[in-house]
This record gives C-alpha cells, sequence and structure tokens, in this order.
C-alpha cells in the first residue's frame, strides 16, 4: 500500500524522485516475463523465413494457406504478426489461435505439429 502511495506522489509532483527511488514498486506495476498461461516455452514459427513443412506445423495451416503465406511474404515481408490476418484463409479466430506461435524476428523453433486447445 506504501508503495502505491509513494508512487501516486512521485507522479502527481509532491514527493521528490530522490525519495520515491527507495520505495519498491508495488507488484501491479512490475510487469513479469512469462509464457501464455497453458504453455511451457513455446516454440514459434518465423512467418518471414519458415518453409511450407514449417508451416504446416502450425494448426489450422495445410499446403494451400502455407503457399499463399510464402507468396505474401515473397512480395511483402511481414512487418508485424497480425499481418497474417491479410492471407485468404486466415481469419482473427484462427489468428487468435496462431498467435502464441508466431513471430517475425529470431528463428523457427517449432519442431512437431500442433493442434488447437478446445476453449
Amino acid at each position: 500500500m506504501i508503495g502505491r502511495v509513494a508512487l501516486a506522489l512521485v507522479l502527481a509532483g509532491w514527493l521528490a524522485p530522490a525519495h520515491a527511488a527507495t520505495v519498491e514498486a508495488p507488484a501491479a506495476v512490475r510487469t513479469p516475463t512469462v509464457a501464455p498461461i497453458g504453455h511451457g516455452a513455446v516454440d514459434v514459427v518465423n512467418l518471414n523465413d519458415a518453409t511450407e513443412a514449417q508451416l504446416m506445423l502450425l494448426p489450422g495451416i495445410g499446403p494451400a494457406k502455407a503457399r499463399a503465406i510464402v507468396e505474401r511474404r515473397a512480395v511483402r515481408p511481414f512487418r508485424r504478426v497480425d499481418e497474417l490476418t491479410k492471407v485468404k484463409g486466415v481469419g482473427r479466430k484462427t489468428f487468435g489461435r496462431l498467435r502464441p506461435y508466431l513471430t517475425i524476428a529470431g528463428s523457427t523453433t517449432l519442431k512437431s505439429q500442433v493442434k488447437f486447445l478446445r476453449r
């Protein structure tokens, strides 16, 4: 409770930042680094360099959608993973399920087929 009050006072300009440095930030302000809920260390597929075979490891992505993804990135590489919804056949619902397994940076680490989790 004291940490929140001190933080509020600093933000309001009533408490000097030097005094605030001695007060630990409340847990609500800290941002934990955790894997998505229900998953351990999540393997990912890089949309900009994965092969069609690697893309087909994703749930709901078959040969046609994998080919469409490769063709789309040949024209313009993905700058954000949500651009995947511009590929024909990948809607918001499918993208929402795929999101934990997608990246545009780093290498593809997904090695085995992933199945959609029932919600």
